[in-house]
């Protein structure tokens, strides 16, 4: 089966070599300098995984981001010159899944490319073999249709902060780790100073209404994970 992947860059140099190498790995690319052209390639292809530089010209690739998740749950990688914390945060807020910056080894790109698909797909297969909706202290999670509410109000949640949630409450009383989260929803090695899930955890709670020092829901057990009683 092709695999579709969206590139948006507008770098020439950066776009043609990420498609060079992508290509290579016999993955389709739809490669684009601009949001406005990759707006409507999203609109009428069925994608895979994007690629998205942060910096664009008229459309950002945080904007492109929220527009994908919108109506989109593939995988998306962006992509960028900056090294900030706060943007790095700022897009796995909007709802990206990794973050690659600028200059960057091709290889590892196409590694990061892969574990993404990776994770996707085992999710999925997961999604089709258990129980579709979980219902814990007042949350309702359904996962054919990526819908979640608390006490009967929607929640918006991103598709990472979705699959986090869904692991906590299906092993609910059980502390997960956040290296046992992180493999399981980025489908990669984890390393000791990543903080990417205690950031998803802390906008899981804000999204809750829940707080770190008196849990309602999600629970840090220290020095070990968290939990959902």
């Amino acid at each position: 089966m092709c695999v579709d992947i969206l590139v948006v860059d507008d770098e020439v140099a950066i776009a043609d070599l990420v498609e060079v190498y992508l290509t290579n790995e016999n993955y389709r690319v739809h490669k684009f300098y601009d949001a406005e052209e990759a707006l409507r390639c999203i609109e009428s292809t069925k994608l895979d995984l994007a690629i998205l530089d942060v910096m664009l010209p008229a459309i950002d690739g945080f904007t492109l981001c929220r527009k994908i998740r919108e109506h989109h749950d593939y995988p998306i990688i962006m992509l960028t010159a900056k090294v900030e914390e706060g943007d790095k945060i700022n897009g796995l807020t909007l709802g990206a899944d990794d973050y690659i910056t600028k200059p960057f080894s091709p290889l590892e790109m196409v590694a990061r490319v892969k574990a993404q698909l990776r994770r996707a797909t085992r999710y999925n297969k997961k999604s089709a073999e258990e129980d579709d909706v979980i219902m814990v202290l007042g949350l309702v999670m359904d996962r054919s249709s990526h819908r979640c509410t608390l006490n009967e109000r929607p929640l918006d949640l991103t598709p990472t902060e979705f699959r986090i949630l869904w692991l906590l409450c299906s092993n609910r009383g059980k502390v997960m780790s956040q290296e046992t989260l992180f493999q399981e929803v980025w489908g990669e090695k984890y390393y000791t100073n990543n903080n990417t899930v205690m950031v998803h955890i802390r906008h899981l709670r804000e999204k809750m209404g829940d707080s770190a020092e008196h849990p309602k829901y999600i629970k840090t057990v220290y020095g070990v994970g968290y939990k959902i009683e």
